[in-house]
């Protein structure tokens, strides 16, 4: 998965309430989301890579 660089962010909402708040607990939801799926892909990968290698051993006697 290639690396993503975000240089600058805006974000605007209304809310009722603490406004630092709100969006901690949305980004909070989401960045873990994105992490979840990012960790299954990396995992998937180096599964991916492992049965790649297996043919490319040298058997020893």
């Amino acid at each position: 998965m290639p690396n993503v660089v975000i240089h600058n962010l805006e974000v605007r909402f209304q809310v009722d309430g603490d406004d630092g708040a709100v969006f901690t607990r949305l980004f909070n939801k989401h960045i873990q989301a994105w992490s979840w799926l990012y960790e299954r892909e990396c995992a998937r990968a180096g599964h991916t890579a492992a049965e790649r290698r297996i043919g490319d051993r040298e058997e020893r006697p």
